[in-house]
């Protein structure tokens, strides 16, 4: 399958994205929309209740090639959902769009959770996935809202006072804020926060905007985040990179905690 817009609006720093005019940033993802709809027309899949948001996003595991060592990508998700991941996010970095889009494809069609796709609007729209992560370099959300379907997620990631600063007002479906330790599988995570670091950032959320925490977690670190308001943890190596990818998830779950009368590895969305 081909993508056709595979430069993802050029891939412009944030500072270039703030310099242009917002019509001219919706008139490109306008585009985009248009062009990936007519390829590939998928409507978004396992969508995310507004209300139960925080509830879905309390383990998201994030993929890393990397780290599958040979193994099926599709399987090892399972395996993680199956010990209680609520969401997937699709983090291949490097990869081309149309197999990020052959992947995205596969996870949504094979997982009962929601599945994002990390950093690419035009392959999450393509393949059907429940929304899309961005960061802080990517097109600005108060461009890009306007132009995907009703219900599609975004979310953002936060990683200083200047950049929640920044986006406070953007119509970002939940932050995902660190790193809260240190991390060896985003060489640009920056200095991390620590866990009142973490609690110091999530407090700059806008009202009812859930935070999520990432980088470094652990099963010995989620309950201390749990403790200062996270409603939910990312992890990428504490579950990939396990040789039993079911039960790092479930000892993730359990130390983070799940929601009354949902024990670890029992929910399904």
């Amino acid at each position: 399958m081909k993508i056709a817009l595979s430069t993802w609006l050029g891939r412009k720093p944030f500072a270039s994205w703030r310099a242009r005019s917002s019509s001219t940033v919706a008139s490109r993802m306008a585009s985009l929309v248009l062009a990936v709809a007519v390829v590939a027309p998928r409507s978004p899949r396992r969508i995310l209740d507004r209300m139960s948001l925080a509830e879905q996003l309390r383990l998201m595991v994030l993929t890393d090639a990397a780290l599958l060592k040979g193994r099926d990508v599709v399987d090892v998700c399972r395996r993680a959902v199956a010990g209680g991941a609520t969401a997937l996010q699709l983090r291949h970095k490097g990869a081309m769009p149309h197999e990020l889009a052959a992947l995205a494809r596969a996870l949504v069609a094979a997982l009962p959770v929601p599945v994002l796709v990390n950093d690419r609007v035009d392959v999450a729209l393509a393949a059907g996935a429940a929304g899309a992560h961005l960061g802080q370099e990517d097109p600005p959300l108060t461009a890009l809202r306007p132009q995907v379907p009703a219900g599609f997620v975004l979310g953002l990631s936060v990683g200083s006072r200047a950049e929640a600063d920044r986006v406070r007002d953007w119509p970002a479906d939940y932050w995902s804020v660190g790193p809260c330790y240190a991390t060896t599988h985003k060489a640009d995570a920056g200095t991390p926060l620590g866990t009142l670091g973490f609690a110091a950032l999530a407090r700059l959320a806008p009202a009812g905007v859930p935070v999520i925490a990432i980088g470094g977690i652990t099963a010995a670190t989620a309950g201390a985040l749990a403790k200062v308001g996270a409603a939910g943890i990312a992890v990428i190596g504490a579950v990939l990179g396990a040789s039993d990818p079911e039960s790092a998830a479930r000892a993730l779950r359990s130390a983070f905690g799940a929601p009354r009368g949902s024990p670890p590895g029992a929910r399904r969305t």
